[in-house]
């Protein structure tokens, strides 16, 4: 039997009860969400729940007060207003696998919630780094770290080479936008005034470095083989640009609104490791409060006024 909705395709009727399905284990548990929606959703990772508790062994979705989603729900008159605002970001979560908070769950939790409907203005995106692209064993955060403090080993093309880094060729926009196609779908059906921004990462590296360099306490430290880091986040990049036109959402360069203000520059932007210069309690290698300032600003002025 075939259901007709006015105004829709059957295909896409159908794509989207096949979608509520799969994120919510009914096609009917979106009902909630059929009322007018709330006016801002934020999906993501730690670079947009940017919260941290050092020395708690809890796995919770810890999320900062001065993380961009903070910042603008304050600059939209929202802040503390859950009526109107949806926050699940959490630190760890992918846009598929892994053991976080998936793009899928958050989606179908904002969607128990009534987050999306006609109302709802604005609805974010920042997932990636915490992702396996390509088949790869690692994520490139993952990867990342494993070779901060190796001197010898470094970050470089040698590491990918040796298999101690993935490649960041892996990292594509067809892979991308096929991971978020579904859900970007469902939101778009659902609320179909709303904004849906993909949120770039900031720059922690410039895209041409080789050199990386990060701080401990304030004190800078150097890994002079960086090149392969710098890659992932110029490989992420153009994943979520091109996932962007893909997709036909809107792409947030937060790389370009925080360039100069990376690790280890004059006016950084990035928590350091317990730095007390710049944000002493600051979740490592995610935005300072200013950083968050210039994300949330340029959402707002583009997206939520």
């Amino acid at each position: 039997m075939k259901f007709r909705i006015p105004g829709a395709s059957v295909s896409l009727c159908a794509a989207v009860v096949a979608i509520a399905a799969a994120m919510t284990g009914t096609a009917g548990a979106h009902a909630d969400s059929a009322q007018g929606g709330k006016e801002l959703v934020i999906l993501g990772d730690s670079f947009s729940a940017n919260g941290w508790e050092p020395f708690s062994d809890s796995k919770g979705c810890d999320r900062g007060d001065t993380s961009w989603p903070e910042q603008l729900s304050a600059l939209m008159g929202l802040q503390g207003n859950t009526d109107q605002v949806w926050n699940q970001s959490c630190p760890g979560a992918t846009i598929e696998g892994g053991d976080g908070y998936t793009l899928t769950v958050q989606a179908a939790n904002a969607a128990k919630a009534g987050a999306f409907g006609p109302h709802t203005k604005l609805v974010t995106l920042q997932f990636g780094f915490n992702d396996h692209w390509g088949g790869a064993d690692l994520s490139p955060w993952a990867s990342s770290q494993s070779c901060f403090y190796d001197l010898a080993g470094g970050c470089g093309p040698d590491a990918v080479d040796e298999g101690r880094m993935i490649d960041p060729r892996k990292i594509t926009g067809a892979e991308y936008a096929a991971r978020i196609a579904k859900v970007v779908t469902y939101i778009r059906y659902y609320a179909p005034a709303a904004h849906i921004v993909i949120v770039g990462y900031p720059e922690l590296f410039a895209a041409d470095q080789h050199a990386i360099c990060f701080d401990i306490a304030g004190l800078a430290l150097l890994q002079p083989k960086g090149r392969t880091v710098v890659e992932y986040f110029n490989r992420m990049d153009k994943a979520q640009r091109e996932a962007a036109a893909q997709t036909q959402v809107e792409f947030l360069d937060s790389r370009a609104l925080t360039a100069g203000h990376g690790l280890c520059t004059p006016q950084q932007w990035v928590n350091g490791v317990f730095d007390p210069m710049i944000n002493l309690g600051g979740l490592p290698f995610h935005p300072a409060p200013q950083g968050d300032a210039v994300i949330a600003n340029a959402l707002y002025e583009r997206y939520a006024r």
